[in-house]
């Protein structure tokens, strides 16, 4: 039986990638775990690993194709003994644009296009199990699906967990349920706003511009801001810091970490003050999900980080629990590749709070968006001599950093973001406390 390999998510945002590059060409034979593809994602370029063995028929979707659709036909593998008649037939089976204009209903009710004498029926979408995708080859889902067979109780032996061909076989038939598990929606596509594109194109006409064409990163940037902008109801906590102690103690670990080649940051400090301030104030360690929240116990703390065309926020996970000295190791590793954009999905997905700091662009202070299903995110401005009445109340110049706490009101109270922001504030203000 012919298998279409279809174009994967490699990612819980992707609906399109492009296909960047085959690694195998027609008549190539291939093994499960073999990297077949290189695909970009609105994140990162990713490797695309084969599930099944069997040898690549034909290549339906050329190198550089951009804007290829999640689940499209990109290949098919023909498996022992199959000849060209296969592919044909598999090829035939989904026809994605078709797909695509269908009604809903023509696409998941099967009854109501049977399908043609000896073509290959389309692989059954993929199951979910308590929100979760549960991943399986398309051979495997029709296998299945044909036996009876409840992929969500099997455990799968392929690469990353994904079941494979001879974990559906040795499964022994499940009666099915009632009711099939519905499928998890897909995120309502942003509402449009404002003028649409030709409008907006027909007010600037006779004038000279540059049209900048949205790859699948700003593409989903402008969703998931626009969306978290819509639908969680921000409020903004804002406080000063005195930097003055924090700077000394700076300049004297430098100096002593200075011949292990570690210079510690600002921002250094910051993370593990948020990451030890989540710990102070465990309530607001917390991420909006849907019907319930979610309190963590560790301190995983995500910092944006600027890119060409975007950003990531790669995770430092149990920030809490690592010196300043790693922290800063593994902010620096992770920024690096953020930029590269050789980030692995799960270093930059997860976290309960993020961090933002623009202060090294000169801004004195703004107000970010919470990034879903983040509860908070701080935005950190310059440090800059202020004027300051001292406790002997004298007035004296300081450097100041002010600083505007983003909330989610659903997932944290004003008390409990205050206490948090207080908590922050106090550990950066006493360094060598926060490290005790």
């Amino acid at each position: 039986m012919a298998i279409q390999l279809l174009m994967p998510a490699l990612s819980p945002t992707m609906e399109e990638g492009t296909l960047a590059k085959w690694l195998v060409k027609e008549g190539d034979t291939v093994a499960s775990g073999d990297i077949i593809a290189e695909i970009e994602t609105d994140k990162a370029t990713m490797e695309f690993e084969a599930v099944d063995e069997g040898v690549i028929g034909k290549i339906l979707v050329a190198d550089g194709t951009e804007g290829v659709k999640v689940n499209d036909p990109i290949a098919v593998l023909l498996e022992e003994g199959e000849d060209a008649s296969a592919i044909d037939d598999a090829a035939g089976a989904s026809a994605p644009a078709a797909e695509a204009e269908a009604p809903k209903e023509a696409q998941t009710k099967p009854e109501a296009a049977p399908a043609a004498s000896g073509a290959v029926a389309p692989a059954p979408a993929a199951p979910v199990k308590d929100g979760e995708r549960i991943f399986a080859s398309p051979l495997a889902r029709r296998i299945a699906a044909q036996n009876g067979v409840d992929l969500t109780t099997i455990k799968g032996s392929g690469p990353k967990g994904r079941i494979v061909k001879a974990d559906v076989e040795n499964a022994k038939a499940a009666p099915k349920s009632d009711a099939a598990p519905a499928a998890a929606a897909p995120a309502a596509a942003a509402a449009p706003s404002g003028p649409s594109a030709d409008a907006v194109a027909k007010m600037y006409e006779g004038r000279d511009y540059t049209e900048v064409k949205l790859d699948g990163m700003r593409k989903t940037i402008a969703a998931r801001l626009s969306e978290a902008k819509q639908t969680i109801p921000h409020f903004y906590l804002r406080r000063d810091v005195n930097l003055d102690a924090l700077l000394k103690f700076r300049s004297q670990l430098n100096k002593q970490l200075e011949a292990k080649g570690v210079k510690l940051s600002v921002n250094d400090f910051i993370i593990k003050a948020v990451a030890n301030a989540l710990q102070e104030v465990p309530e607001a360690n917390a991420v909006w999900a849907g019907d319930r929240v979610l309190q963590l116990k560790p301190s995983d703390v995500a910092v944006a980080v600027a890119i060409e065309g975007g950003l990531f926020t790669p995770v430092l996970q149990d920030a809490d629990m690592k010196s300043l000295s790693a922290l800063s190791k593994e902010m620096k590793d992770l920024a690096s590749r953020a930029r590269e954009r050789k980030l692995a999905p799960h270093e930059y997905q997860g976290g309960t709070f993020a961090i933002s700091n623009l202060g090294m662009f000169g801004i004195d202070n703004f107000d970010a968006i919470v990034n879903p299903p983040h509860a908070g995110i701080l935005a950190v401005g310059a440090g800059k001599p202020t004027p300051v009445v001292g406790e002997d109340g004298e007035l004296k110049v300081a450097t100041v950093m002010s600083m505007t706490m983003s909330v989610d009101h659903r997932v944290i109270d004003g008390a409990v973001g205050a206490n948090l922001l207080k908590a922050i504030v106090e550990n950066l203000e006493n360094p060598v406390a926060m490290l005790a």
